[in-house]
């Protein structure tokens, strides 16, 4: 008898998550490789920016397992998801959760933080204007220290989903690709209706219209 196939993650958490994935690896090659591409290091910091403002309102009215409220957990939740003990969290379990926020929070802030970086020959964020020369060399400096963050939590994660599919024989990938999974109660299936990709796709216009307006305001 085949499982019961059941929807955990929607689509624009999926098309979030690789998008993002993709554009994280983009920015930091760019940012390597410098001349030309430089113009497309900024580009792609744009995107992203305009991707983690969309996660952090869609951890808010998002699908089911996408909200903040179904994966956050306080001090007693996360002991005991380090002890191994099991509990049925069908998207992520409290140790994910924390993850989610980190991947948030650095990425976010290095987003942020390009718009008032420079890097004393030709280039710099739209936002330097508002800030003092010290204090964007300041913001330059965290700029660079953060991209070393970022490698090692992404590292990290890596490593997690390769222990979860050696030692625990489950695939977190597969699910973020097909957004289903196969062992977990029927209860627990997330919405992935046209309503909610239409309410996606609006509130993903309203983030890059917002960071457009704001590297492309006047000073």
């Amino acid at each position: 008898m085949t499982a019961q196939r059941v929807r955990i993650w929607d689509l624009p958490t999926r098309l979030f998550h690789w998008s993002l994935a993709v554009l994280v690896v983009f920015s930091i090659v760019t940012a390597h490789i410098g001349g030309a591409w430089i113009d497309w290091h900024f580009r792609s910091g744009y995107a992203v920016l305009a991707l983690i403002a969309f996660r952090i309102a869609w951890g808010f009215v998002g699908g089911r397992h996408a909200r903040f409220a179904n994966f956050l957990r306080g001090p007693s939740g996360i002991a005991a998801a380090l002890r191994g003990e099991p509990a049925p969290h069908a998207g992520h379990n409290p140790l994910g959760g924390l993850s989610v926020i980190a991947m948030l929070a650095l990425i976010g802030a290095q987003a942020v933080g390009g718009l008032f970086a420079n890097d004393d020959i030709a280039s710099e964020g739209p936002l330097v204007r508002l800030v003092s020369k010290a204090t964007s060399d300041t913001i330059t400096t965290l700029h660079r220290i953060n991209e070393k963050l970022i490698i090692a939590l992404v590292v990290l994660h890596v490593a997690a989903i390769f222990f979860y599919l050696w030692r625990k024989r489950t695939n977190l990938v597969r699910p973020m690709i097909t957004g289903d999974k196969s062992d977990v109660d029927p209860a627990q299936s997330t919405p992935d209706d046209a309503a909610l990709r239409v309410r996606a796709a609006l509130l993903l216009a309203l983030s890059a219209a917002a960071v457009w307006w704001l590297v492309k305001k006047p000073a």
